[in-house]
């Protein structure tokens, strides 16, 4: 058994209880087939004696078989149900990673990916839960239930089985070995292309704009003509492996069934005894060959587990779910906490430079603080910071003197309001998406927060007002009145609290003025860090930081104080 199956079954319990049931019956299955098999062997025998059929044994036969149908029914559902679980549990696994991952992090893994992993990726999971599973305890207790039938039935055919068995599972594992790499090469083909394939389609705009498209058509059919190459080369091994594995089972019967035929024809066994031992011979090999198929079934299963597994250990962040941590710190009031920054330093992989370096910055209650700077000189990263979204590699970020990493990360968010660059509305009504700041707000409190962000003339004049809903990344609106619904969520939410990132970038005028006086009626009263590359706020702002890169001197207005980052 692989590592990433014995965490499996460490780690989900349902699996842990899902192999007790399955050997629990396995082993009544096991004692039916005996019980089968003995039964027919005395009906025939006593068939070919000339002894008519009693009903006690042909009553006896038809209710064994009535139970293995019923046995193989039950399996089949609580097989079926244990994958249920199985994928449910996986799924919560990833989206409470996905949760607690910032969106820095986040926007570095491609989201085609991911979605491919939670939806066609853990569907692949039934057929190691469903099939191998259950025929794993299968080998384990059918086998050897037989063989001991036989050793006191049989002990020539017991033996020669009980040396002949062991051939299969090593036939299996040579070709298995061989699949496995095959099947993870396969599923790497698959999550490529589904992770492509939702880039193509969300940039199908672009690519039509610059006559690109039907190149990516031709990208999209390749890397799906390779995914069918790989999936064909991983179905030919497969089926090499059944081959193998029926030849081998085949002539191990023939092993059992030609010195059985020679003792019948020579007088050194009887009828009921050799028909018992031909009955049995086929069933004790059928687990190990059933097994040989279900692990090519389930390789692809195991494949997207170690992927599972491998995002939720993902180490870039320390804050894991399940992870042992100390009990969290007692959250300060917002309204009256001092923000810190001290010698922080943040180190994003695969970067060489840090995105701030040694960068140390206090911000008092109650007061605005406007970030300027290049683009790429750690502004946004600062934001990211004090939302607990980064983690600094040295330094600490203080609440009111608290460590940051030492708060609860939720009742710190609870009392911070954050407006991105470029917010992020689903597909959902437009309540509803103000909504996020505060779900139990009611239709007059949401009214509220959009006349303040100056958002209910356009609302108003939508098919339904507040009701519409809006299409993906909020299809429909314009770059303006999307960031007037992210002010009115900070309106609606009410935070002590307010970060806010570009608010006014990429506006036009009409648009700009609107959404900055939104912006300066939210800040009032707030403690509020603004990152800004237009001036239309700075006037609003009690100190101006600017936040410069390399070291170089930049051209800011007259700014109250400098942070430079390397």
């Amino acid at each position: 058994m692989k590592p990433v199956e014995r965490r499996l079954l460490r780690e989900l319990p349902v699996l842990r209880r899902h192999m007790t049931y399955s050997t629990v019956l396995a082993l009544v299955g096991a004692g039916l087939v005996v019980a089968q098999a003995v039964l027919l062997a005395t009906l025939l025998a006593d068939g070919f004696a000339g002894q008519p059929p009693r009903g006690a044994p042909l009553a006896a036969l038809a209710a064994v078989m009535a139970l293995r149908a019923l046995l193989a029914w039950a399996r089949g559902g609580l097989a079926q149900r244990a994958a249920a679980d199985a994928k449910r549990a996986l799924r919560e696994r990833i989206t409470g990673r996905l949760a607690h991952t910032g969106p820095l992090r986040l926007a570095a893994r491609r989201h085609g990916e991911t979605a491919t992993l939670l939806t066609r990726g853990l569907d692949a999971i039934d057929p190691y839960v469903v099939g191998y599973l259950p025929t794993l305890t299968a080998t384990a207790v059918v086998p050897l239930t037989i063989v001991g039938w036989l050793l006191w039935t049989d002990w020539t055919s017991a033996l020669i089985i009980l040396v002949t068995l062991p051939l299969i599972p090593v036939f299996g594992a040579l070709v298995g070995m061989h699949t496995a790499q095959r099947t993870a090469r396969q599923w790497q083909l698959l999550s490529r292309l589904g992770g492509h394939f939702l880039d193509v389609v969300a940039g199908l705009p672009t690519l039509r704009a610059f006559g690109r498209e039907r190149h990516q058509a031709r990208v999209v059919g390749e890397m799906a003509d390779a995914h069918r190459r790989a999936t064909l080369r991983t179905l030919r091994v497969a089926f090499l492996s059944s081959f193998v594995l029926e030849t081998v089972a085949t002539l191990s019967v023939a092993l059992v069934a030609v010195p059985v035929g020679l003792r019948l024809l020579h007088g050194g066994v009887d009828l009921r005894t050799a028909l018992v031992v031909l009955f049995l011979a086929p069933e004790a090999y059928l687990p190990l060959r059933a097994a040989g198929a279900a692990f090519h079934d389930s390789a692809e299963g195991i494949a997207v587990a170690e992927r599972v597994f491998a995002l939720v250990d993902d180490p870039a962040d320390p804050r894991r779910p399940g992870a042992p941590k100390d009990t969290p710190a007692a959250t300060p009031d917002a309204r009256t906490a001092q923000l810190r920054l001290d010698e922080v330093t943040v180190q994003y992989p695969g970067r060489p430079e840090p995105a701030l370096h040694r960068v140390s910055l206090t911000v008092r209650p109650g007061e605005h603080v406007a970030l300027v700077g290049p683009s790429g000189a750690g502004k946004s990263t600062l934001l990211a910071l004090l939302l607990g979204f980064a983690t600094p590699a040295s330094g600490r970020v203080e609440v009111d003197g608290t460590d940051l990493a030492a708060l609860d990360p939720d009742d710190w968010r609870a009392q911070v309001a954050w407006v991105p660059q470029r917010p992020h509305l689903f597909a959902a009504s437009v309540a509803d998406n103000i909504r996020l700041g505060r779900p139990g707000a009611s239709d007059a409190e949401v009214r509220r927060a959009a006349r303040a962000a100056s958002a209910d003339l356009f609302v108003a004049e939508l098919p339904r007002a507040y009701d519409t809903v809006l299409g993906e990344h909020g299809a429909g609106l314009s770059a303006g009145q999307r960031q007037r619904i992210a002010l009115a969520r900070a309106f609606l939410k009410d935070a002590p609290v307010l970060l806010l990132d570009e608010p006014t970038a990429h506006l036009d005028p009409e648009s700009e003025a609107a959404v900055t006086r939104a912006t300066v009626g939210l800040m009032r009263g707030r403690t509020a860090l603004v990152v800004a590359h237009r001036t239309s706020l700075l006037p609003h702002a009690d100190r101006i930081i600017t936040v410069r890169a390399g070291g170089r001197t930049l051209p800011e207005p007259a700014p109250a104080e400098s942070l430079v980052t390397s």
